[in-house]
């Protein structure tokens, strides 16, 4: 059945006038425009800064080349393409793509649970990532399985979990009530975050290796472990942009959504479970970095409006853009020493999230 045979496409489509239809085109246009040419440039820029300077020019000129799109430049040496495309790179686009993925799941909870204070790690997610990487880190497995390791599929492991069992105990027959699932996060998270403070403290050697992990790392990045993530990343977020019009009629309340035809508890258990794979997918390769699925959307939010449409688009590519960024700050801030890179997003995003709590207490007093 087509969008235009279903009630609340019919409904929602005679809502938006023509102006409004041009409002929206344009912004997207305007979030291209902006949005893609700062996208290369960071890239180029953070792929060119490190131990070993390199001309940004001979940076494009070799990624270039590697596409089969241009010839090196003369200027370009060996090393310099091993440094490019075989170390830095990898890095670069392993964290433009777990930028991209929380910065859209993160928009993507903010629709579902209605609350712009939202993020990725609301229903267990980051709890049980630590957990189960935690649990990796001090048994005697080797952290060599596969391409991501025993560390990774733990991790993996743990973040679905959490999730699983948080579904489970907030839901209430078919229906999932908002409030319910979030206090069983809440649970869950606390009885995870508690069983890793544990074995902490009974592997008090291998807790700065834990530390390491739990503050977010890309220093093991790979191609290997990017084309690994990427199928199942790409597939998540395709689904997310897909969904932002029904993202859309969610903001309208429940019972107008249903009465619109849609099927809201599916429509629900749908976006979390996909934003909640990818960024478990993610979590398991760069460990816990936060405030990316907060801080860039509620940018976007103003910069782009509030249309899911837009929206989820957009916190993609800034998304992206961010945690280049951010992890270009952690490589040089204290260069030669590298500093986790979700230390960096906390010292940016704490600040942000009380700016955010000081804002929706304004408005509620209005």
């Amino acid at each position: 059945m087509s969008e235009a045979g279903r009630p609340w496409a019919t409904s929602a489509g005679a809502a938006i006038s023509a102006r409004g239809r041009v409002v929206i085109r344009s912004r997207v246009a305007a979030g291209y425009a902006l949005g893609i040419p700062l996208l290369l440039i960071t890239l180029v820029v953070a792929a060119s800064i490190g131990p070993v300077q390199i001309d940004p020019r001979n940076t494009a000129s070799i990624v270039l080349n590697h596409l089969h799109l241009a010839g090196l430049s003369g200027r370009v040496s060996g090393a310099e393409d091993v440094i490019i495309w075989q170390v830095r790179l990898p890095r670069v686009l392993t964290a433009g793509l777990v930028g991209a993925t929380l910065a859209a799941s993160g928009a993507s909870y903010q629709a579902v649970f209605r609350n712009p204070l939202a993020d990725p790690y609301l229903i267990g997610v980051a709890a049980g990532a630590a957990l189960g990487a935690t649990t990796a880190i001090v048994s005697p497995l080797p952290l060599d399985f596969y391409n991501f390791g025993y560390l990774a599929a733990f991790a993996f492991v743990g973040a679905m979990l959490a999730v699983g069992l948080t579904y489970e105990l907030a839901r209430v027959g078919r229906t999932i009530p908002p409030t319910a699932h979030i206090l069983a996060g809440v649970a869950v998270s606390a009885a995870a975050s508690a069983g890793t403070t544990l074995l902490m403290m009974l592997n008090e050697s291998r807790v700065l290796v834990v530390f390491s992990w739990l503050y977010g790392d890309f220093t093991t990045s790979s191609w290997s472990k990017l084309w690994s993530i990427l199928p199942y990343v790409a597939a998540a977020l395709l689904v997310l942009v897909m969904l932002g019009r029904r993202m859309n009629a969610l903001q309208l309340g429940e019972d107008e959504a249903k009465s619109l035809g849609l099927r809201v508890e599916r429509l629900k258990a749908a976006i979390i479970i996909t934003a909640s794979l990818a960024t478990a997918v993610c979590v398991a390769i760069s460990g816990l970095i936060g405030f990316v699925g907060l801080i860039v959307p509620h940018v976007c939010r103003m910069l782009f409006g509030p249309d899911h449409r837009v929206l989820v688009p957009m916190s993609i590519i800034f998304g992206a853009t961010f945690l280049i960024g951010s992890d270009l700050g952690a490589r040089t801030v204290i260069a030669p020493q590298e500093i986790p890179v979700g230390i960096l997003t906390a010292a940016i995003g704490a600040p942000f999230f009380l700016f955010l709590l000081r804002r929706q207490r304004q408005g509620m007093n209005l």
